[in-house]
């Protein structure tokens, strides 16, 4: 019998942060939660601080025992890469009083496990999302891309469960 693996996908951004939580049983996968932190006003280290603050009370609440979170990719503007990665950082480190396992995914590889290809738009991401999980409404781009994330590892866990390798992509124990 396979037991219930609660999952945390995190779609990190300086200004809007998607968080998505999904349980998974198995082959089935259920939509539990998502939305998004906004941190569009203040100081970038006050929004930092906001960012940390959400996604610890988000692992609080929700305890996922698994954090999904897209990796850093090469921005044309080294100053946006820098402030994603902050971002990144900031909501990483929230979870880490919670000890989850955290996974690192390439946005292309999320695409990719979710619509089939990695060069799928943000609207293809949400029209699957919605479907998968089986939504009334399609969620906001963010919490799509954050859902999205928690899909890709739950599409992966069995490959991971099967080679018995708990180190695939892992950011931290």
């Amino acid at each position: 019998m396979t037991d219930s693996v609660r999952i945390l996908g995190i779609d990190p951004g300086s200004r809007h942060t998607g968080f998505g939580v999904i349980d998974c049983l198995g082959q089935d996968v259920t939509y539990v939660a998502s939305g998004s932190v906004n941190s569009v006003k203040g100081e970038f280290s006050e929004r930092l601080r906001l960012i940390f603050d959400s996604v610890r009370e988000i692992v609080q609440k929700y305890r996922p025992i698994i954090v999904s979170i897209e990796s850093v990719f090469m921005h044309r503007n080294a100053a946006s890469a820098l402030k994603l990665g902050h971002a990144r950082s900031a909501a990483i480190c929230a979870t880490f009083e919670f000890q989850p396992k955290i996974f690192e995914y390439a946005p292309r590889e999320i695409k990719q496990a979710v619509v089939g290809t990695g060069a799928a738009t943000k609207e293809q991401v949400q029209h699957m999302v919605r479907q998968l999980l089986h939504l009334e409404g399609s969620p906001a781009p963010d919490a799509a891309d954050a859902l999205a994330a928690a899909l890709c590892h739950a599409n992966r866990r069995e490959m991971v469960r099967v080679m018995g390798d708990d180190t695939l992509s892992v950011v931290s124990k």
